[in-house]
């Protein structure tokens, strides 16, 4: 008989996309995960550093704060450094995702619009790199 392990993870959303944050959000939900968001970048930083995210998805395109600006901000915080942190942008050329990645830092980035199959590789990349 093969043991089934369910493990409930915790996930913070920062998007200024209501939309795209209810997707997320009834995506991770639906998988049994624990779900925060955060509508901008402001407090988003706090909330990381207190909240135990085994990981963080973040937009780069928002008004207040882009993207790239923040996970510069996040790295460079001693308590945030470690922070898996998954891009999730409509930006999608090979460029871009490149620059997400390698210049810019995220462990990872998915492009939306997001589905269950897009969550759950990602999901799985951050248990492989735990």
């Amino acid at each position: 008989k093969i043991l089934e392990i369910e493990l409930i993870m915790k996930f913070l959303i920062v998007d200024d996309s209501a939309v795209d944050r209810h997707l997320l959000t009834s995506v991770l939900e639906g998988l049994g995960h624990q779900v925060d968001v955060c509508q901008s970048t402001k407090g988003a930083l706090e909330q990381i550093s207190t909240g135990n995210y085994t990981a963080v998805f973040l937009d780069i395109v928002m008004p207040d704060q882009d993207g790239y600006k923040f996970l510069r901000e996040l790295r460079s915080n001693e308590k945030t450094a470690k922070q898996h942190v998954i891009f999730c942008s409509s930006k999608k050329t090979s460029l871009e995702i490149d620059y997400g990645l390698k210049r810019a830092g995220a462990n990872d980035y998915i492009v939306k619009p997001v589905n269950k199959d897009i969550v759950v590789q990602a999901i799985n990349k951050v248990l492989a790199s735990a």
